[in-house]
């Protein structure tokens, strides 16, 4: 294929982490949309019921969408996603690692437990799957593309989250060792969102000013950081890259 010729993502495969819930939810859809089959997965059984809802949305769009549960903390789990992966669809052409915790705590007062806790989510679970991935991708004709979702703390510091900071600057730092790694047949990027999910602790009054801060004037929605991650899985140049999807909060 010649350099500048987006790839046609349909009748292709991508498995999302975190997939039935927030962005990780709206990049499954927009994946769908785009024509690629789907496995949506899920960790807790409390989202049991929100994975199925998103496998019925992206079915509306004419493609497939299967299911998966898996811990991503466990290794024998996250090995079991990837081999259902292969019984079901036969291959994988794009795996985004979006699925993350987010825990809140001074440095000094995180323990061992939550500090290995967050690494082994955020980013030894990336690092096995995308292992997993490449195994599958690098025994395809096509190959295949790897988008690690990131976020602003692999940039900057956010003193309430120091140990979500760490694991995301160092995902950050494994998308390009894996970029270097596979080379020409898989394509590896990441994708670090600004403000584009107000949560629980954001009132709409401060959600609002938070993005008026913003030099875009405004905060995001997930489906900009779904719409940079189908960007990414259809460019054949560009790896080794992490986009910043925060309306320029990265310059204040």
């Amino acid at each position: 294929m010649p350099t500048g010729t987006p790839i046609d993502l349909r009748g292709k495969v991508a498995l999302v982490t975190g997939s039935a819930r927030r962005v990780g939810r709206h990049i499954a859809l927009k994946l769908a949309a785009c024509g690629m089959n789907l496995i949506i997965h899920y960790g807790s059984p409390s989202s049991a019921a929100d994975a199925e809802s998103a496998a019925a949305e992206c079915r509306a769009h004419g493609v497939g969408a299967h299911i998966i549960r898996a811990d991503l903390g466990d290794e024998g789990q996250i090995a079991a996603l990837f081999e259902q992966t292969q019984a079901h669809y036969g291959c994988l052409d794009l795996l985004v690692n979006n699925a993350a915790i987010f825990p809140r705590k001074d440095l000094l007062s995180v323990s061992l437990a939550e500090w290995q806790t967050t690494l082994a989510i955020n980013l030894t679970a990336p690092f096995l799957c995308s292992q997993h991935a490449a195994r599958l991708m690098l025994a395809q004709d096509e190959g295949g593309a790897i988008i690690n979702i990131a976020d602003l703390s692999a940039f900057r510091n956010w003193k309430a989250y120091p140990h979500h900071g760490v694991s995301k600057a160092a995902l950050v730092k494994l998308t390009e060792a894996f970029a270097l790694e596979l080379g020409k047949k898989v394509r590896v990027n990441a994708v670090a969102p600004g403000p584009v999910l107000r949560d629980e602790g954001n009132s709409p009054e401060v959600w609002q000013r938070i993005g008026a801060r913003l030099p875009i004037g405004t905060t995001g929605h997930p489906y900009d950081v779904a719409e940079a991650v189908a960007f990414l899985a259809a460019q054949p140049f560009i790896t080794g890259v992490t986009l910043r999807v925060d309306g320029g909060e990265y310059l204040l």
